[in-house]
């Protein structure tokens, strides 16, 4: 009896690190034989391999309208006459790329409190957005974020630095 129960034991010990194996695939896949770029290495330029921008990407939006960023006088969330153009310009790309949501992100420069500035960025982005709405851009494709004066894309604190960080910027989601 102790005999049967070793060897039923042994049996089924064997029988489930059976199971526990993993196979090795029948076939290995290739090696790859180069970079998966195919101009990666061969001097070739992105137009000679005929790669082209993604229609709806930021790229795309900022070759049509010029720019994505426009910007605004110190304590300012009104929209200037150069501001208008390059939004109208965003709203025209938009309008035609009707699978496209934006999220327009206000920033401030370094002066000011930090609540001060997530305020006036969130003034900055509702304006562009309000802007971007009355071109025809629908409300559900429009998202907001002020970033306040935590994401200067200029450092310094000069007017120069000040003037660049005063901004509004229309970034493409998906």
């Amino acid at each position: 009896m102790r005999n049967t129960l070793i060897l039923a034991t042994l049996a089924a010990s064997l029988s489930l690190s059976a199971c526990g194996r993993r196979q090795a695939p029948e076939t290995t896949p290739p090696a790859q034989s180069g970079p998966s770029d195919p101009a990666a290495g061969t001097g070739a330029t992105n137009d000679e391999v005929g790669l082209v921008e993604l229609p709806g990407s930021q790229a795309a939006m900022v070759a049509a309208a010029g720019s994505d960023t426009i910007y605004f006088g110190t304590d300012k969330s009104d929209i200037s006459a150069d501001a208008q153009a390059t939004l109208a310009a965003q709203a025209k790309w938009m309008l035609a790329n009707p699978n496209v949501r934006a999220s327009v992100e206000g920033h401030a420069d370094e002066r000011g409190t930090r609540e001060y500035n997530q305020a006036l960025g969130e003034r900055r982005a509702q304006a562009a957005k309000l802007f971007l709405m009355a071109q025809g851009v629908p409300e559900s494709r429009l998202l907001t974020i002020s970033w306040g004066k935590e994401r200067p894309v200029a450092t310094g604190s000069d007017e120069s630095a000040w003037a660049q960080n005063r901004r509004a910027v229309t970034v493409v989601v998906r």
